[in-house]
C-alpha cells in the first residue's frame, strides 16, 4: 500500500486519482511490500528552475526532480533516515514541472497525463534506486 501525498496548484490539472494509481503499480511491480510514502509536488517553471539551480547546480528548467529521503545505497557512508514501522517506509519527494510535461507532450504527441506519469515513475524509479547513465 502506497500512501502519496500530492500538492498542485489548480491551475496545474492532474488527477490524483490516477498518481497514486500509478506509484501503487510501480511500487508493486518494483517487489515494495510494506507501506511507502512518497510526496509529489506538481510546480510551474519558475520555481522549477529555482530547485534545480538550488540543488543541482544547472542553469534553467528541468521536467523533473526527486529527493530520496534515504540512500538505498548500501555502500555509502552515511545511512538515511530511520522511519518508525508504522509510519512505512519514506522514499521521497518528486517535483515535477507541469509545463515542461506539457510541453514534451506536445513535441511527443501523448496526452499530459501520460507524460506526468511517465516522470513520476522516472522520479520514483530514482527515489528506489534505480539511476540511468
Amino acid at each position: 500500500m502506497a500512501k502519496v501525498l500530492i500538492k498542485a496548484d489548480s491551475k496545474f490539472p492532474v488527477s490524483r486519482k490516477r498518481i497514486r494509481q500509478l506509484v501503487s503499480r510501480v511500487l508493486k511491480d518494483k517487489g515494495i511490500k510494506s507501506e511507502a510514502i512518497v510526496s509529489i509536488l506538481v510546480v510551474g517553471n519558475r520555481k522549477m528552475t529555482s530547485l534545480h539551480q538550488l540543488y543541482k547546480k544547472e542553469e534553467g528548467t528541468t521536467d523533473v526532480l526527486s529527493f530520496p529521503y534515504s540512500t538505498m545505497d548500501k555502500s555509502a557512508s552515511t545511512p538515511g533516515f530511520i522511519t518508525p514501522d508504522q509510519e512505512g517506509l519514506m522514499l521521497g519527494d518528486i517535483v515535477v514541472s507541469f509545463p515542461e510535461a506539457r510541453r514534451q507532450a506536445r513535441v511527443k504527441n501523448k496526452l499530459v497525463d501520460d507524460q506526468i506519469d511517465f516522470l513520476i515513475e522516472h522520479g520514483l524509479h530514482h527515489l528506489l534506486g534505480i539511476h540511468h547513465d
